[in-house]
């Protein structure tokens, strides 16, 4: 019988092993890389023309979500969407880190309950992030922007954190990142936490995400309402400490009621515009928001998923963001991918070359190219962030 039991529990063990091997090295990839594809496609045309021009761009991308993965980002992956690598590969010189810390199950864009089942807690625990991550969404946004942390302390990956308007002067071989939380329920409802967030480098922060939160009501989210009493003073303490607010997916009332609070500009991180492709008016701001916040100084980046814009090959990028500049004018676009965002696009970072082709190809002219591309982005930063 002592046999028996210890061979039980043996086999017991060895198949927690075994189970515990499959998740780490087979599970969790494999979700990551059906989760974030690129579609199957032929190399994509770039003219000389284009590829010159590109070499020469100053590129900036508003948001990719690549810090929620389990990826070694130094280095080429197979799965997803960006790494240090292939940001090199497609020019990039400015890229906005943002932290996902909360997602209903579903990621409805008709709208979701804020008590939904959270997809986060599960993958946080499935990717072995530290217990601290397992029950607290602040400790997730300090988590991500410490993985970003670790990556810029080695000198051999070229890679600073923006934490002031100086800091977006580096040179070429040096990539540049801004910290983004998507949604302010990191706050955890304690409008200390915006300063304990600054601390670990954020200076971008969205508002709402899927789901309506302490600070208002989300896009998405049941009650479309605007700010709350915390949210508005969440705002302003937000204002007050340099950080820069991103209004990707607040309700519109949110929004009305960010832009009637402080004369600050805003942005929008990654969507598109509802003029360009009416069904995603679940998804995109109306016009009339949009313009308001250009007028205002503000940017809009334009995402490469279905949901912010109807086609999401590099020629319908290409068109939403010429009929963005039509209705906003050149100063008020920028790129905003939504990489890694458990979205499906049709190319990864290290293909932007394809975008500034059709570009060209389409009419647009090089210094609006230079411009939309991530002279926009670099302007807005500089103008935004401390001094």
């Amino acid at each position: 019988m002592k046999k028996f039991l210890k061979g039980l529990a043996a086999l017991i063990l060895l198949l927690l092993i075994a189970g515990f091997l499959y998740v780490q090295l087979i599970a969790v990839p494999g979700q990551d890389a059906k989760m974030n594809p690129v579609t199957d496609h032929a190399p994509y045309p770039v003219s000389e023309t284009a590829q010159a021009l590109h070499n020469q761009l100053y590129i900036a991308d508003l948001h990719a979500d690549n810090l929620l993965w389990r990826r070694d980002s130094t280095k080429r992956q197979s799965r997803g969407h960006v790494d240090l690598p292939r940001l090199r590969d497609g020019g990039v010189e400015l890229q906005v880190f943002s932290a996902v810390t909360k997602s209903p199950r579903g990621l409805n864009f008709d709208g979701n309950d804020a008590d939904a089942p959270d997809d986060i807690t599960l993958l946080a625990k499935a990717q072995l992030w530290p217990l601290r991550t397992w029950n607290s969404i602040y400790e997730r946004a300090a988590y991500q922007a410490q993985r970003l942390q670790k990556i810029e302390a080695n000198p051999n990956n070229k890679l600073v954190i923006i934490r002031r308007a100086s800091d977006l002067n580096q040179t070429d071989d040096i990539l540049a990142g801004l910290l983004l939380t998507e949604g302010a329920h990191p706050l955890e409802g304690k409008i200390e936490n915006i300063k304990r967030l600054y601390d670990e480098g954020y200076r971008a922060m969205g508002l709402q995400h899927f789901f309506d939160n302490e600070l208002g009501g989300s896009l998405h989210g049941r009650s479309q309402a605007g700010l709350t009493d915390f949210g508005r003073q969440a705002v302003l303490e937000m204002r007050r400490q340099g950080i820069i607010i991103d209004v990707a997916h607040s309700s519109r009332q949110t929004v009305r009621d960010v832009l009637a609070l402080t004369p600050d500009p805003i942005f929008i991180s990654h969507g598109g515009t509802i003029s360009h492709c009416p069904r995603t008016a679940n998804r995109n701001l109306p016009d009339d928001i949009l313009l308001e916040i250009a007028a205002r100084g503000g940017i809009i980046g334009i995402g490469y998923f279905d949901g912010a814009i109807c086609d999401i090959s590099p020629k319908g990028i290409a068109k939403a963001i010429i009929d963005a500049v039509k209705l906003l004018g050149e100063d008020a676009v920028a790129l905003g991918s939504d990489f890694d965002g458990t979205v499906t696009t049709s190319l990864d970072t290290s293909e932007l070359a394809a975008i500034t082709h059709e570009l060209l190809a389409l009419g647009m002219t090089e210094d609006t190219i230079r411009k939309v591309m991530g002279e926009n982005a670099r302007r807005f930063f500089a103008e935004n962030l401390p001094q």
